[in-house]
């Protein structure tokens, strides 16, 4: 199904959100003119993914040199790995790209983690700017400097932290979306909110058509909620961890179920770990059980119940070991205390993880 926009910004205006060391361009297509030319770049370089060819592309095209190069990957979590970097960046060689090299990569969170991950190891280290395309890319993954790709199944397991050059967000790219790819964004929406704000929360858990909105606005707030975490702790030594709520069991079961004939979307993985963690919350005191339902029945209404998701348990539970938040083996986990603040590094155990599957596979919402 294909979303349809209806004046959706056609009324928009540019802005610019400052972080430390870059900024956050939405709907400027006069900035990423000046971006490029000002960086006075030999090569300019965009990363495409088959669908970003096709539906994004032709709207960058003139914003862009004549002389630019493309290197086009397959799109999916599947190919978000060491193989696909080594595609990149052969590619990357056979353009004769150099240090003063820009590579621009248009696309998802995928593409936008690998492209800058591959951008910032090659000759140790290139300009980047993201362009995302999807609603994930624009509010979350984009912002942070968060880069990497899966290893043996284990998500983001190889990976650094590096600030792109900039952001530009262009949400006439929404228009592009299948409907589920809207939604799996609209979870990090709603986590944004559960950790940091609690009107946000209100607001986007009681929307009932998640394609009719203003996202320039939204996509701002949340835009502006992740760079004030990250900038207070851009290293993830404390604060940032917070950002991982729902993703400790999320993560799990979206590795679990990646190899499967029926994988799981990013957000829809996070939904189901958001409820679990909830009620991991909940249970060692730091929600009541009127916000766990709240925030169940709320999740359950915009990604609806799939509790064959969360078995076998011991599988999911064994990808959860090799979690990066944990120390040593101990599970650390980003709890939520209450709704619109969060705390991180709980240390959560098994048969507490156990429980809170089960309470997402038993309990229907009402």
């Amino acid at each position: 199904m294909t979303i349809s926009f209806a004046l959706l910004n056609k009324f928009y205006c540019m802005q610019e959100l400052k972080a430390l060391s870059y900024s956050v361009f939405i709907n400027d297509t006069d900035n990423l003119n000046k971006c490029i030319n000002d960086g006075k770049y030999s090569k300019v370089i965009v990363l495409v993914d088959e669908n970003t060819e096709k539906y994004c592309l032709h709207k960058m095209l003139f914003q862009l040199p004549e002389n630019t190069s493309f290197i086009r990957i397959p799109s999916g979590e599947t190919h978000k790995n060491i193989s696909t970097c080594q595609v990149i960046w052969k590619n990357l060689l056979d353009i004769g790209a150099d240090r003063h090299s820009l590579l621009l990569n248009l696309g998802g969170g995928v593409l936008c983690d690998m492209g800058g991950f591959c951008a910032s190891t090659y000759m140790r280290g290139i300009d980047f700017i993201q362009v995302p395309t999807t609603l994930l890319a624009m509010a979350d993954a984009s912002v942070g400097g968060k880069l990497g790709v899966d290893f043996m199944s284990y998500k983001n397991m190889v990976g650094l932290l590096t600030d792109p050059s900039a952001v530009f967000i262009f949400t006439d790219f929404l228009e592009t979306l299948p409907y589920e790819e809207l939604r799996s964004g609209f979870a990090e929406l709603l986590k944004h909110g559960l950790i940091a704000d609690k009107n946000v929360w209100t607001e986007l858990s009681a929307i009932e058509d998640i394609t009719q909105l203003n996202y320039q606005n939204i996509i701002t707030r949340s835009v502006l909620i992740k760079m004030d975490i990250t900038e207070q702790d851009p290293a993830e030594k404390g604060l940032r961890k917070i950002l991982n709520f729902g993703h400790t069991i999320g993560h799990a079961i979206e590795s679990y179920w990646l190899q499967s004939s029926a994988p799981l979307l990013h957000g829809e993985a996070v939904a189901i770990g958001m409820i679990s963690e909830a009620y991991i919350s909940y249970t060692l005191g730091k929600i009541t059980e009127s916000e766990l339902f709240e925030i169940r029945g709320s999740i359950i209404r915009i990604f609806g119940h799939h509790p064959k998701y969360v078995k076998p348990v011991d599988k999911i539970l064994e990808f959860m070991k090799n979690d990066k938040k944990n120390k040593g083996r101990s599970l650390r986990m980003a709890l939520i205390q209450p709704i619109g603040k969060a705390c991180f590094d709980n240390e959560v155990t098994d048969d507490l993880i156990f429980s809170s599957l089960i309470f997402y596979k038993e309990k229907l919402a009402t």
